[in-house]
């Protein structure tokens, strides 16, 4: 993942409104461009054409702002695939006021997704890109990205029926070969399932089952974090979570790296260790205090 912005409502000298641009296996999501994007897209080394979604999480403007910037640019730079968007249906006038905020050549590569009900999926690449209502003032959704689970080959077995070579990528392709005793070797004799990694993008809610939900066994979960908890109930009237119940999620969820983001403005970069303490309160695993420009693994899943 590669951090754009972190700033939520009013941006710093040190962190730029919201952008996240996660890479995978040739596929581009860029989750909430507000204001600046385009050009933290610069500083970052990212081109318009490593974009091949669009995620909004909804309307609000440190969320959207960027987003005529970074259609022009895909329009300027010629992108020539296709780019989906996917937006809170409800949201479509702002939709479309942002789609064409300016005069430009328009391209025609952008494809629209307005997202709506309880749940939405897509088909993206190598993933499912899905979509959930979450709880603030304003129509809002988080967003899920699953792997289709896979299976790792198990080395002793391979040797122990005498699977060798060529034949190990024929037993992968095929899902049978001859072994050198004349018998059938299956790919599920020799190997185990090995689940898909999994990243999810929350921001601007309060808690609510879908948080869970979106979260639940993540490998990569990135989240707001606006406040503090001594700011907890000013969290919870503008839709917001706090660093203390970011930390309760991922530990409830299951979680293996946790990235704390969308912080308010009231925070410097003296305040991270607060962040991290509420946040070990509850949470015992990898934490990443996002700070623009990051570049932020997904952990690699062996099992």
């Amino acid at each position: 993942m590669v951090v754009l912005g972190t700033a939520s409502a009013v941006p710093t000298r040190h962190r730029n409104h919201n952008g996240y641009l996660l890479r995978w296996d040739g596929q581009g999501f860029l989750f909430d461009p507000g204001e600046g994007t385009q050009r933290q897209m610069l500083y970052a080394r990212v081109s318009a054409h490593d974009l091949t979604w669009i995620c909004v999480t909804h309307f609000h403007g440190d969320h959207c702002l960027g987003l005529p910037g970074v259609i022009q640019r895909i329009s300027r730079d010629g992108v020539p695939h296709d780019i989906q968007a996917a937006y809170p249906a409800g949201g479509e006038l702002y939709w479309r006021r942002l789609r064409n905020a300016a005069i430009f050549s328009d391209s025609k590569t952008i494809i629209p997704r307005p997202v709506f009900g309880e749940v939405a999926r897509f088909p993206a690449g190598p993933v499912t890109l899905t979509a959930r209502p979450l709880s603030h003032p304003v129509e809002a959704y988080g967003y899920r990205l699953d792997e289709p689970e896979g299976r790792r080959m198990l080395p002793e077995e391979l040797e122990r029926r005498g699977i060798t070579g060529a034949r190990i990528g024929e037993l992968q392709h095929t899902g049978s070969v001859l072994a050198p005793d004349g018998s059938t070797v299956t790919v599920e004799s020799c190997s185990e399932p090995r689940p898909g990694q999994s990243a999810a993008f929350i921001m601007d809610t309060r808690l609510c089952d879908n948080v869970f939900t979106l979260a639940d066994g993540v490998d990569l979960l990135i989240i707001e974090s606006t406040f503090l908890n001594t700011e907890a109930a000013l969290a919870k009237e503008y839709g917001h979570l706090t660093a203390l119940q970011a930390g309760q999620v991922a530990a409830e969820a299951g979680v293996r790296r946790l990235v704390l983001a969308h912080f308010s403005e009231r925070y410097s970069y003296d305040d991270e260790p607060r962040f991290l303490d509420e946040v070990s309160q509850s949470y015992a695993g990898d934490v990443v205090i996002a700070r623009d420009l990051n570049r932020i693994p997904v952990p690699r899943r062996d099992r």
